[in-house]
């Protein structure tokens, strides 16, 4: 034993002559602090962490064997929808393979969602992580987009009717929008050329920008530390309370964490991947037919909260976002000087022209762009004094609330069928769901919080 620790000490210090890898593992690990009450929230970054390299290891022994081509083979089926049967069918654990890929994307989300909800309970976003939260959102939409191109390749009923209605998006953008649409299809309609485009984008470019800008994150949050449930910055005290290093104490929490994660995701694989129809949709097991659309096309549920904002953007609707902007003009111009009012006016003008003559499909579009595009305004929305919802009054955690089952109802009408009953509740979450955002700097104004404590609580 001792001549084999002998032996890799001095292949360490070969090494170390060579590559800093025990400078980077002091810097990064056993001298890196950490605050010492993070609570079991913190454990999903680094899940997310490791479901994007499950994603990455995955997709690349699935891309060995699945074929881009929407053709007909002589059994009558599309030759992508034959190679994703072939996986499952033939190919050694290729059904182990495709079920780790597929319901991981789906427990993927769901971890980034309590990592993004993590951020809004304790504050995560506030000074000085912005860069992190913002770089944070760029991920986000990244996902969204390798998401869909990922759903679109296995060339089934709903995702081939699920990219129709996403392309056809863009051409209700004035001018430019038909021409966009083409462009992306590759064709009038959806078929071969927009199959190898989404091959392209969901193997290749998006997943090396989305490294990049995890890469990226990881940097900002190690260059500025890890916030803490009370929101108190430990790097500034000066009174000892340092933090503890990052190891051994918490890789054990996440060590564990992984554990107590493994347990329920191994069981969703093995027996129930497709999770009810939410995971794996029925109508997907259906090769895709471009001559007979499904009754209801809904997108995955991950996507169905947005969707559900850009259903709820009707002709009758409009009127809502354009008596906000009446209302955001007109405070303008009040509390503005006179060389500025004139300006305002011309801007409120032309905003009302655009919601009459613009169609409300543009709009809808708007919207749910929108609605991931402003999580970047969080960190200069919140004007709270404090961080964390620990010691935030009523008016923020009344807001949170309200947020949080916005998004949850949304999420489940975004995957029903519409009804008049459906798109008015869809509608006043549209409303909920933007109101947290843009009220946010009057009611964080208006809370009465309590003080942050001056050193961390255990």
């Amino acid at each position: 034993m001792g001549k084999l620790n002998s032996t890799l000490r001095r292949l360490l210090e070969w090494v170390d002559a060579r590559f800093p890898l025990s400078a980077l593992w002091r810097r990064h690990f056993s001298e890196y602090y950490v605050p010492r009450n993070l609570n079991f929230w913190y454990i999903f970054g680094a899940l997310a962490l490791l479901m994007l390299v499950l994603q990455v290891v995955t997709g690349i022994f699935l891309a060995m064997h699945y074929k881009p081509d929407a053709s007909i083979n002589a059994s009558g089926v599309p030759v992508a929808f034959a190679s994703v049967e072939v996986i499952m069918r033939d190919v050694p654990w290729g059904w182990l393979i495709r079920y780790l890929h597929s319901t991981g994307a789906s427990v993927f989300f769901v971890v980034v969602y309590l990592h993004v909800f993590c951020s809004l309970l304790y504050g995560s976003y506030r000074k000085p992580r912005e860069l992190v939260w913002l770089l944070g959102v760029l991920i986000f939409m990244c996902l969204m987009a390798v998401a869909f191109s990922g759903y679109v390749l296995s060339w089934g009923q709903m995702s081939y009717w699920g990219a129709q209605v996403i392309m056809n998006l863009f051409s209700t953008i004035p001018v430019v929008g038909p021409d966009l649409a083409i462009w992306l299809r590759g064709d009038s309609v959806v078929g071969d050329a927009t199959l190898g485009r989404c091959f392209a984008m969901h193997v290749i470019a998006v997943p090396l920008v989305l490294i990049g800008l995890v890469m990226l994150h990881v940097v900002a949050l190690r260059q500025v530390g890890a916030n803490n449930p009370d929101g108190v910055e430990f790097r500034k005290m000066k009174d000892g309370n340092t933090g503890i290093p990052f190891h051994p104490y918490y890789t054990v929490k996440l060590i564990l964490g992984l554990a107590l994660f493994l347990l329920p995701f191994s069981a969703i694989v093995f027996f129930m991947p497709e999770f009810g129809g939410y995971f794996l949709e029925y109508n997907n097991f259906i090769p895709a037919d471009p001559l007979h659309m499904p009754e209801f096309v809904a997108p995955m549920w991950y996507f169905s909260p947005f969707y559900s904002i850009l259903r709820a953007v009707t002709p009758d609707f409009v009127i809502v976002p354009g008596l906000a902007v009446t209302v955001f003009f007109f405070w303008v111009i009040a509390i503005s000087r006179s060389s500025i009012k004139f300006f305002a006016a011309l801007l409120w003008l032309l905003a009302m022209l655009g919601f009459y003559f613009i169609d409300a499909g543009f709009w809808g579009s708007v919207a749910m762009v929108g609605s991931v595009l402003v999580w970047g305004g969080l960190p200069w929305l919140d004007h709270s004094p404090v961080r964390s919802i620990r010691y935030k009054g009523f008016y923020a955690k009344l807001a949170l609330a309200f947020f949080v089952a916005s998004f949850l109802v949304l999420g489940y009408l975004g995957m029903q069928p519409p009804t008049c009953l459906l798109t008015l509740i869809s509608q006043a979450g549209t409303v909920v769901y933007f109101a947290f955002f843009l009220l946010m700097p009057v009611y964080t104004r208006m809370d009465k919080c309590k003080t942050e404590p001056e050193r961390q609580v255990a």
